[in-house]
């Protein structure tokens, strides 16, 4: 269901910031209101609480963010509160980022090695991606984990290329296993 509501009320808003050609204004807007949500989570508690009368929040929201962020999204985290979708801010926050990120051909790569990286192999392994990929730039993420033992494993949505020797190991012996003598 909170699937649903961040579609529903994450597309109005895309559909809003096309419309009126202002997708960056409202992309660093949510990206702000998104980490505000991640780190306070008072105000979050505040939202949710039962006993705190919609009118009451409203007018949080209005004096916390009125002059600081469109008054379209002002307007659409009052309709939320009247709509009792307090629970669902950042889930709507995040997918419009992810629907403006997919607009403007920005990708997310996780790239995990068994070894840090130096600055040139992920420059190198960057324009890789951009070069393979449809995205026009990348949110980079390195993890290093000592088990793969060598190569990497990437991991761009739901696609994953895993060039590790743990893996390969790991295939060799299940084959290994398979054949009978």
């Amino acid at each position: 269901m909170a699937k649903l509501v961040s579609k529903t009320y994450g597309d109005a808003l895309f559909a809003v910031a096309s419309e009126e050609n202002r997708m960056d204004e409202f992309f660093e807007a949510a990206v702000g209101l998104a980490e505000v949500l991640r780190t306070n989570e008072d105000f979050g508690k505040l939202m949710s609480h039962p006993k705190i009368m919609q009118e009451d929040k409203v007018k949080i929201i209005e004096e916390t963010f009125d002059g600081r962020i469109p008054k379209e999204m002002l307007g659409l985290l009052t309709l939320m509160v009247t709509k009792s979708r307090e629970e669902d801010f950042l889930a709507v926050f995040d997918y419009f980022v992810e629907l403006v990120k997919g607009e403007k051909k920005i990708g997310k790569a996780d790239v995990k090695t068994a070894i840090p990286l130096s600055n040139e192999q992920k420059t190198a392994i960057e324009e890789k991606l951009l070069a393979t990929t449809k995205y026009e730039s990348f949110e980079m993420n390195y993890e290093v984990d000592e088990s793969l033992i060598g190569g990497m494993i990437v991991r761009i949505g739901d696609r994953v290329v895993d060039s590790s020797i743990k893996t390969k190991l790991s295939n060799l012996s299940r084959e290994l296993r398979s054949i009978q003598v």
